[in-house]
Protein backbone atom coordinates (compact mmCIF):
# COMPACT_ATOMS: atom_id res chain seq x y z
CA UNK A 1 0.00 0.00 0.00
CA UNK A 2 1.53 3.53 -0.92
CA UNK A 3 1.51 5.72 1.64
CA UNK A 4 0.77 9.84 0.72
CA UNK A 5 2.22 12.52 2.81
CA UNK A 6 4.91 13.58 4.90
CA UNK A 7 5.95 12.59 8.08
CA UNK A 8 9.65 12.96 10.49
CA UNK A 9 11.47 9.96 10.71
CA UNK A 10 11.18 10.42 14.49
CA UNK A 11 7.86 9.11 14.06
CA UNK A 12 8.72 6.44 11.38
CA UNK A 13 7.39 3.73 14.03
CA UNK A 14 3.79 5.03 13.60
CA UNK A 15 3.91 5.02 10.18
CA UNK A 16 4.95 1.47 9.72
CA UNK A 17 2.25 0.62 12.10
CA UNK A 18 -0.28 2.68 10.04
CA UNK A 19 0.65 0.83 7.12
CA UNK A 20 0.22 -2.29 8.60
CA UNK A 21 -3.30 -2.06 9.43
CA UNK A 22 -4.04 -1.99 5.45
CA UNK A 23 -1.82 -5.13 4.98
CA UNK A 24 -3.65 -6.63 7.43
CA UNK A 25 -6.85 -5.80 5.83
CA UNK A 26 -8.10 -3.64 8.79
CA UNK A 27 -7.90 -0.45 6.99
CA UNK A 28 -8.61 0.87 3.23
CA UNK A 29 -8.99 4.18 3.24
CA UNK A 30 -7.78 6.28 5.74
CA UNK A 31 -5.69 9.38 7.19
CA UNK A 32 -3.96 9.94 10.50
CA UNK A 33 -1.53 12.87 11.29
CA UNK A 34 0.26 13.68 14.69
CA UNK A 35 1.07 17.71 16.26
CA UNK A 36 3.98 17.41 18.42
CA UNK A 37 4.78 20.69 19.89
CA UNK A 38 2.40 22.74 18.18
CA UNK A 39 3.74 21.16 14.96
CA UNK A 40 2.32 18.98 12.41
CA UNK A 41 5.01 15.77 12.36
CA UNK A 42 2.95 13.43 10.81
CA UNK A 43 0.35 13.84 7.88
CA UNK A 44 -0.41 10.81 5.87
CA UNK A 45 -3.40 9.32 4.21
CA UNK A 46 -3.58 6.32 1.91
CA UNK A 47 -5.85 4.05 0.20
CA UNK A 48 -9.41 4.53 -0.92
CA UNK A 49 -13.06 6.61 -0.17
CA UNK A 50 -15.51 4.78 -1.72
CA UNK A 51 -17.76 1.03 -1.31
CA UNK A 52 -16.46 0.54 -4.55
CA UNK A 53 -12.65 0.80 -3.74
CA UNK A 54 -12.03 2.96 -6.99
CA UNK A 55 -11.26 6.62 -5.66
CA UNK A 56 -8.32 7.52 -4.33
CA UNK A 57 -8.21 8.94 -0.78
CA UNK A 58 -6.63 12.69 -1.24
CA UNK A 59 -5.27 14.93 1.18
CA UNK A 60 -8.58 16.88 1.37
CA UNK A 61 -10.24 13.98 2.03
CA UNK A 62 -13.06 14.01 4.98
CA UNK A 63 -15.01 11.32 6.27
CA UNK A 64 -17.74 11.52 8.84
CA UNK A 65 -16.26 10.91 12.54
CA UNK A 66 -19.06 9.98 14.68
CA UNK A 67 -18.06 10.25 18.58
CA UNK A 68 -14.74 11.86 17.86
CA UNK A 69 -17.08 14.91 17.20
CA UNK A 70 -17.82 15.36 21.40
CA UNK A 71 -14.26 16.78 21.64
CA UNK A 72 -15.14 19.33 19.12
CA UNK A 73 -18.06 20.23 21.20
CA UNK A 74 -16.15 19.76 24.35
CA UNK A 75 -13.37 22.68 23.05
CA UNK A 76 -15.97 24.94 21.78
CA UNK A 77 -17.29 25.26 25.55
CA UNK A 78 -13.61 25.84 26.73
CA UNK A 79 -13.85 28.67 24.74
CA UNK A 80 -17.34 30.39 26.08
CA UNK A 81 -15.40 28.78 30.13
CA UNK A 82 -12.27 30.70 29.23
CA UNK A 83 -14.01 33.94 28.22
CA UNK A 84 -15.72 33.71 31.33
CA UNK A 85 -19.52 32.86 30.03
CA UNK A 86 -19.69 29.46 31.28
CA UNK A 87 -18.72 27.56 34.34
CA UNK A 88 -18.34 24.03 34.31
CA UNK A 89 -19.63 23.97 37.49
CA UNK A 90 -22.81 25.61 37.41
CA UNK A 91 -26.11 24.33 37.62
CA UNK A 92 -27.23 24.21 33.50
CA UNK A 93 -30.40 26.00 34.78
CA UNK A 94 -28.67 29.52 34.86
CA UNK A 95 -28.06 29.14 31.38
CA UNK A 96 -31.23 27.08 30.53
CA UNK A 97 -34.26 28.19 32.43
CA UNK A 98 -36.57 25.83 31.13
CA UNK A 99 -34.44 22.88 32.44
CA UNK A 100 -34.68 23.24 35.77
CA UNK A 101 -38.08 20.82 36.06
CA UNK A 102 -38.40 17.04 37.00
CA UNK A 103 -35.25 16.93 39.30
CA UNK A 104 -32.98 18.48 37.23
CA UNK A 105 -32.50 21.81 38.95
CA UNK A 106 -29.11 21.12 40.51
CA UNK A 107 -27.34 18.85 36.99
CA UNK A 108 -24.53 20.61 36.87
CA UNK A 109 -22.50 21.41 32.74
CA UNK A 110 -19.67 19.10 34.13
CA UNK A 111 -22.29 16.51 34.86
CA UNK A 112 -23.41 16.41 31.50
CA UNK A 113 -20.16 16.97 29.89
CA UNK A 114 -18.53 13.51 32.17
CA UNK A 115 -21.84 11.60 30.92
CA UNK A 116 -23.25 11.56 34.38
CA UNK A 117 -26.29 13.76 34.27
CA UNK A 118 -29.13 11.00 34.11
CA UNK A 119 -29.75 12.04 30.73
CA UNK A 120 -28.18 9.38 28.83
CA UNK A 121 -30.98 9.12 26.10
CA UNK A 122 -34.83 10.59 25.83
CA UNK A 123 -38.27 9.14 27.27
CA UNK A 124 -39.98 10.23 24.37
CA UNK A 125 -39.13 8.63 20.86
CA UNK A 126 -36.87 10.11 18.97
CA UNK A 127 -36.46 8.84 15.27
CA UNK A 128 -32.44 8.69 13.82
CA UNK A 129 -34.00 12.10 11.34
CA UNK A 130 -35.36 13.70 14.35
CA UNK A 131 -31.43 14.51 15.18
CA UNK A 132 -31.35 16.36 12.12
CA UNK A 133 -33.52 19.20 14.35
CA UNK A 134 -31.06 19.76 17.23
CA UNK A 135 -33.87 22.29 18.71
CA UNK A 136 -36.60 20.26 19.21
CA UNK A 137 -34.71 16.92 20.44
CA UNK A 138 -32.91 19.36 23.19
CA UNK A 139 -36.23 20.95 24.26
CA UNK A 140 -37.86 16.89 24.91
CA UNK A 141 -35.09 17.07 27.98
CA UNK A 142 -37.02 20.16 29.43
CA UNK A 143 -39.67 17.71 30.69
CA UNK A 144 -37.60 14.84 31.19
CA UNK A 145 -36.78 13.46 34.56
CA UNK A 146 -32.69 11.86 35.08
CA UNK A 147 -32.57 8.11 34.79
CA UNK A 148 -30.07 8.58 37.90
CA UNK A 149 -29.36 10.63 40.40
CA UNK A 150 -26.73 13.05 38.53
CA UNK A 151 -23.26 12.41 39.51
CA UNK A 152 -23.57 9.35 41.37
CA UNK A 153 -23.23 6.94 38.25
CA UNK A 154 -21.85 7.34 34.45
CA UNK A 155 -24.30 5.89 31.24
CA UNK A 156 -22.16 7.03 28.64
CA UNK A 157 -24.25 10.08 26.92
CA UNK A 158 -24.26 8.87 23.66
CA UNK A 159 -26.04 11.03 21.36
CA UNK A 160 -27.70 13.22 24.21
CA UNK A 161 -24.64 15.52 25.43
CA UNK A 162 -24.03 17.26 22.07
CA UNK A 163 -27.82 18.46 22.24
CA UNK A 164 -27.83 19.26 25.50
CA UNK A 165 -24.58 21.18 24.80
CA UNK A 166 -25.50 22.29 21.85
CA UNK A 167 -28.24 23.82 23.87
CA UNK A 168 -26.10 25.53 26.47
CA UNK A 169 -23.51 26.79 24.15
CA UNK A 170 -26.53 28.32 21.68
CA UNK A 171 -28.35 29.84 24.67
CA UNK A 172 -24.99 31.96 25.58
CA UNK A 173 -23.46 32.24 22.60
CA UNK A 174 -26.95 33.08 20.39
CA UNK A 175 -24.75 30.57 17.75
CA UNK A 176 -25.56 26.77 16.86
CA UNK A 177 -22.65 24.95 18.05
CA UNK A 178 -22.02 24.40 14.51
CA UNK A 179 -20.99 27.98 13.91
CA UNK A 180 -19.61 28.65 16.89
CA UNK A 181 -16.64 26.23 16.48
CA UNK A 182 -16.35 27.52 12.49
CA UNK A 183 -16.10 31.02 13.88
CA UNK A 184 -14.06 30.65 17.36
CA UNK A 185 -11.68 27.96 16.74
CA UNK A 186 -11.85 26.20 12.65
CA UNK A 187 -11.67 29.60 10.88
CA UNK A 188 -9.32 30.89 12.86
CA UNK A 189 -6.41 28.15 12.99
CA UNK A 190 -7.73 27.08 9.52
CA UNK A 191 -8.99 23.40 10.65
CA UNK A 192 -10.51 21.42 8.39
CA UNK A 193 -13.30 20.00 10.76
CA UNK A 194 -16.89 20.72 10.58
CA UNK A 195 -20.17 20.32 12.59
CA UNK A 196 -22.82 20.49 9.77
CA UNK A 197 -21.07 20.37 6.47
CA UNK A 198 -21.68 22.51 3.90
CA UNK A 199 -22.88 21.09 0.68
CA UNK A 200 -19.79 22.43 -1.68
CA UNK A 201 -17.11 19.99 0.66
CA UNK A 202 -19.66 17.05 0.05
CA UNK A 203 -18.21 15.73 -3.09
CA UNK A 204 -14.97 14.81 -1.03
CA UNK A 205 -16.47 12.95 1.44
CA UNK A 206 -15.63 9.44 2.13
CA UNK A 207 -17.82 6.90 2.59
CA UNK A 208 -18.73 5.23 5.37
CA UNK A 209 -18.59 1.48 5.33
CA UNK A 210 -18.84 -1.83 7.30
CA UNK A 211 -17.35 -5.15 6.87
CA UNK A 212 -20.06 -6.53 8.50
CA UNK A 213 -23.13 -4.46 8.76
CA UNK A 214 -24.66 -3.61 11.83
CA UNK A 215 -26.34 -1.20 14.53
CA UNK A 216 -25.24 0.37 17.52
CA UNK A 217 -27.56 -2.10 19.41
CA UNK A 218 -26.16 -5.18 17.63
CA UNK A 219 -23.22 -4.81 20.02
CA UNK A 220 -24.80 -5.42 23.15
CA UNK A 221 -27.46 -7.91 24.56
CA UNK A 222 -30.22 -5.69 25.45
CA UNK A 223 -31.63 -6.02 29.31
CA UNK A 224 -35.61 -4.65 28.87
CA UNK A 225 -35.75 -1.19 30.63
CA UNK A 226 -32.08 -1.13 31.39
CA UNK A 227 -30.13 2.25 30.49
CA UNK A 228 -28.25 0.60 28.00
CA UNK A 229 -31.37 -0.86 25.98
CA UNK A 230 -33.16 2.82 26.66
CA UNK A 231 -30.02 4.58 25.20
CA UNK A 232 -29.39 1.82 21.96
CA UNK A 233 -33.16 1.90 20.82
CA UNK A 234 -34.73 5.30 20.56
CA UNK A 235 -32.73 7.96 18.76
CA UNK A 236 -31.00 5.14 16.79
CA UNK A 237 -28.42 5.92 13.54
CA UNK A 238 -26.81 3.59 11.38
CA UNK A 239 -23.40 3.94 9.45
CA UNK A 240 -25.70 4.29 6.03
CA UNK A 241 -26.95 7.44 7.98
CA UNK A 242 -23.18 8.91 7.55
CA UNK A 243 -23.77 8.80 3.67
CA UNK A 244 -26.60 10.76 3.37
CA UNK A 245 -26.49 14.92 1.94
CA UNK A 246 -29.34 15.14 5.16
CA UNK A 247 -26.46 14.11 7.64
CA UNK A 248 -23.77 15.54 6.66
CA UNK A 249 -25.67 19.04 6.34
CA UNK A 250 -26.85 18.56 10.15
CA UNK A 251 -25.78 19.52 13.02
CA UNK A 252 -25.24 16.83 15.59
CA UNK A 253 -23.14 17.71 18.15
CA UNK A 254 -22.25 14.15 19.66
CA UNK A 255 -22.10 12.26 16.49
CA UNK A 256 -21.92 14.35 12.85
CA UNK A 257 -18.23 16.19 12.62
CA UNK A 258 -16.64 15.59 9.80
CA UNK A 259 -12.93 16.47 9.88
CA UNK A 260 -9.65 13.54 8.98
CA UNK A 261 -6.57 12.57 10.37
CA UNK A 262 -4.78 16.18 10.26
CA UNK A 263 -7.83 18.36 11.47
CA UNK A 264 -8.26 16.02 14.86
CA UNK A 265 -5.04 16.19 15.73
CA UNK A 266 -4.84 19.96 15.02
CA UNK A 267 -8.01 20.35 17.26
CA UNK A 268 -6.50 18.48 20.03
CA UNK A 269 -3.39 20.03 19.85
CA UNK A 270 -5.12 22.94 21.69
CA UNK A 271 -5.37 20.34 24.60
CA UNK A 272 -2.03 19.02 24.12
CA UNK A 273 -0.35 23.04 23.93
CA UNK A 274 -2.36 24.51 26.80
CA UNK A 275 -4.92 26.23 25.01
CA UNK A 276 -2.64 28.41 22.20
CA UNK A 277 -1.85 26.66 18.39
CA UNK A 278 -0.42 28.39 15.67
CA UNK A 279 0.57 31.53 18.11
CA UNK A 280 -2.99 31.74 18.95
CA UNK A 281 -4.55 31.65 22.22
CA UNK A 282 -7.84 30.58 22.33
CA UNK A 283 -8.35 29.34 25.87
CA UNK A 284 -6.19 29.78 28.91
CA UNK A 285 -3.86 27.03 29.90
CA UNK A 286 -5.08 27.42 33.57
CA UNK A 287 -8.82 25.64 32.03
CA UNK A 288 -6.72 22.41 30.72
CA UNK A 289 -7.13 21.34 34.75
CA UNK A 290 -10.72 20.50 33.40
CA UNK A 291 -10.24 17.84 31.32
CA UNK A 292 -7.55 15.95 33.19
CA UNK A 293 -9.50 16.00 36.82
CA UNK A 294 -11.65 12.84 36.94
CA UNK A 295 -15.38 14.04 37.45
CA UNK A 296 -16.27 10.59 37.63
CA UNK A 297 -14.90 6.37 37.32
CA UNK A 298 -16.74 3.55 36.97
CA UNK A 299 -18.62 0.56 35.21
CA UNK A 300 -20.50 2.87 32.48
CA UNK A 301 -24.33 1.27 31.96
CA UNK A 302 -24.37 1.86 28.44
CA UNK A 303 -20.86 0.74 27.21
CA UNK A 304 -20.69 -1.81 29.92
CA UNK A 305 -16.88 -0.95 30.15
CA UNK A 306 -14.65 0.78 33.26
CA UNK A 307 -14.75 4.25 31.71
CA UNK A 308 -12.91 7.81 33.50
CA UNK A 309 -14.36 10.92 32.33
CA UNK A 310 -12.95 14.95 32.90
CA UNK A 311 -14.90 17.03 31.63
CA UNK A 312 -15.49 16.80 28.39
CA UNK A 313 -12.72 13.88 27.71
CA UNK A 314 -12.54 10.47 28.47
CA UNK A 315 -9.33 9.72 31.07
CA UNK A 316 -6.78 6.25 30.77
CA UNK A 317 -8.44 3.24 32.75
CA UNK A 318 -7.58 -0.32 32.19
CA UNK A 319 -10.42 -1.93 30.03
CA UNK A 320 -10.58 -4.37 27.38
CA UNK A 321 -9.99 -1.37 24.87
CA UNK A 322 -6.98 0.81 24.67
CA UNK A 323 -7.65 3.14 27.07
CA UNK A 324 -4.85 1.76 29.07
CA UNK A 325 -2.04 2.07 27.14
CA UNK A 326 -2.16 6.05 27.92
CA UNK A 327 -0.82 7.73 31.04
CA UNK A 328 -1.92 10.48 33.17
CA UNK A 329 -1.90 13.73 31.41
CA UNK A 330 -3.11 11.96 28.73
CA UNK A 331 -7.58 12.84 27.41
CA UNK A 332 -9.61 11.39 24.40
CA UNK A 333 -12.42 9.86 23.07
CA UNK A 334 -13.13 8.06 19.85
CA UNK A 335 -15.81 7.56 17.17
CA UNK A 336 -17.83 4.19 16.21
CA UNK A 337 -16.46 2.54 13.67
CA UNK A 338 -12.39 3.76 14.71
CA UNK A 339 -11.69 7.13 14.60
CA UNK A 340 -9.34 8.47 17.13
CA UNK A 341 -8.31 11.74 18.93
CA UNK A 342 -6.17 11.74 21.61
CA UNK A 343 -3.66 14.51 23.50
CA UNK A 344 -1.03 14.32 25.98
CA UNK A 345 -0.40 17.52 27.14
CA UNK A 346 2.85 15.85 29.53
CA UNK A 347 4.58 15.27 25.86
CA UNK A 348 2.67 17.88 24.00
CA UNK A 349 1.34 15.63 21.51
CA UNK A 350 -1.82 15.16 19.68
CA UNK A 351 -3.11 12.71 17.32
CA UNK A 352 -5.49 11.79 14.71
CA UNK A 353 -6.98 8.88 12.78
CA UNK A 354 -9.95 8.50 10.26
CA UNK A 355 -11.10 5.42 8.53
CA UNK A 356 -14.16 5.06 6.23
CA UNK A 357 -14.21 1.25 6.99
CA UNK A 358 -16.16 0.79 10.07
CA UNK A 359 -14.57 -1.57 12.73
CA UNK A 360 -16.47 -3.69 15.30
CA UNK A 361 -16.97 -2.90 18.97
CA UNK A 362 -18.23 0.44 20.61
CA UNK A 363 -15.19 1.46 21.69
CA UNK A 364 -12.82 0.05 19.22
CA UNK A 365 -11.21 -3.24 18.24
CA UNK A 366 -7.71 -4.92 16.86
CA UNK A 367 -6.78 -1.68 14.66
CA UNK A 368 -7.54 0.85 17.64
CA UNK A 369 -5.20 -1.64 20.01
CA UNK A 370 -2.67 -1.25 17.33
CA UNK A 371 -2.69 2.58 16.30
CA UNK A 372 -2.40 3.30 20.12
CA UNK A 373 0.05 1.07 21.92
CA UNK A 374 2.71 2.19 18.68
CA UNK A 375 1.11 5.80 19.84
CA UNK A 376 1.97 4.87 22.98
CA UNK A 377 5.69 3.52 22.45
CA UNK A 378 6.52 6.20 20.87
CA UNK A 379 5.54 8.71 22.96
CA UNK A 380 7.43 6.68 25.76
CA UNK A 381 10.81 7.62 23.66
CA UNK A 382 10.06 10.84 23.00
Amino acid sequence: MEIHGRYDEKFKSIVDCYENQFALNLDIGSSLAISYHGEVVVDIWAGTRDKAQLLPWEEDTIVNVFSSTKNATSLAAYVLADRGHLDFKAPVAEYWPEFAQKGKENILVSHIMSHSSGLAGWDAPVAGNDLYDPDKVAALFETQEPWWEPGTALGYHAISVGNLMGEIIKRISGKSVGNFFKDEIAKPLDIDFHIGLEDKHHSRVAEIHQAVESNPEDLFELEEGSVMQKVMTNGIITAPDANTPEWRRAEIPAAGGHGNGRSIAESMALIANGGTYKGKRIFSEELIKFALEEQVRGNDLVLVEPLRWGIGFGLPIDNASWMGYLDEGACFWAGWGGSMSIADTNKKISFGYTPCLMEEGAIGAERSQNLVRALSDLISKL
